[in-house]
């Protein structure tokens, strides 16, 4: 059985932001599971008996390299897809992350192109597909310092 396919999978996503307007990309690279070439802004499946925060805290030490200094959550949202034909569907727990700029690096070279900093209104092209809607839906928190 696989999760988001077989049964709704859980995963933690996040903005990650520098606390004065700007927010913390990746580009997705030939080795990430789909939409590769696009920019996201990062995220990882719970894991049985991982709370939601340690896996918050996990993954923005494993993609970023840098601590958590303070986060908020969002709310959640259902991602329904579509990976080669095959129907996904993930229940998305969305999180704004405060982070130290200077810190950030790009951890997980094998998967992502690069990274970068990025203001509301110089965001990089070609965008997730799911980024235009959390954009949308997260707008008045996403952009507050």
């Amino acid at each position: 059985m696989q999760k988001g396919v077989d049964y709704p999978g859980i995963t933690v996503t996040y903005v990650c932001h520098d606390g004065v307007g700007n927010i913390l990309m990746q580009k997705r690279g030939i080795n990430c599971r789909d939409e590769n070439g696009t920019w996201d802004t990062g995220g990882g499946g719970l894991e049985l008996h991982d709370t939601v925060e340690e896996t918050l805290r996990k993954e923005i030490a494993e993609e970023y390299k840098t601590d958590v200094l303070g986060f908020d959550f969002l709310g959640y949202r259902d991602v329904h897809c579509e990976n080669n034909g095959v129907k996904t569907h993930w229940l998305a727990l969305d999180f704004k992350v405060l982070v130290d700029r200077d810190k950030a690096q790009n951890g997980e070279p094998h998967k992502f192109d690069a990274i970068g900093w990025f203001a509301k209104d110089s965001l990089p092209s070609p965008l997730h597909s799911q980024l235009p809607f959390y954009f949308e839906k997260y707008k008045k928190e996403l952009w507050q310092a």
